[in-house]
């Protein structure tokens, strides 16, 4: 349990120290319902995702979370968090999720 808690926090720790983040879902927020945020993925031309917060308890999507904090940083130019994976990767992963929940 303290692992998995641990692990909730430093996802939800991730997304707070974007700054950039803040600002996009402050100004985006009628374009995203309640329970949700939108995340940038793609390698190249980034597509915009809506996933629920609850994707937040789950391992592998905090997992994918800290990777990119690892290699990218915070440094989120497109406004809201960017993962620099392919869409493939991301659907795949996500949709799995969508299963667990």
């Amino acid at each position: 349990m303290a692992i998995r808690l641990r692990g909730i926090l430093h996802a939800k720790h991730i997304l707070r120290r974007s700054n950039s983040f803040a600002k996009q879902a402050a100004s985006m927020s009628f374009d995203v319902p309640k329970g949700y945020f939108a995340v940038y993925v793609g390698e190249g031309e980034k597509k915009r995702f809506i996933i629920p917060v609850s994707f937040l308890n789950q391992p592998s999507f905090q997992e994918l979370l800290s990777t990119v904090e690892e290699e990218f940083g915070f440094d989120h130019p497109m406004g809201g968090l960017t993962i620099p994976c392919s869409e493939d990767i991301f659907i795949n992963l996500t949709s799995r999720l969508h299963e667990l929940l």
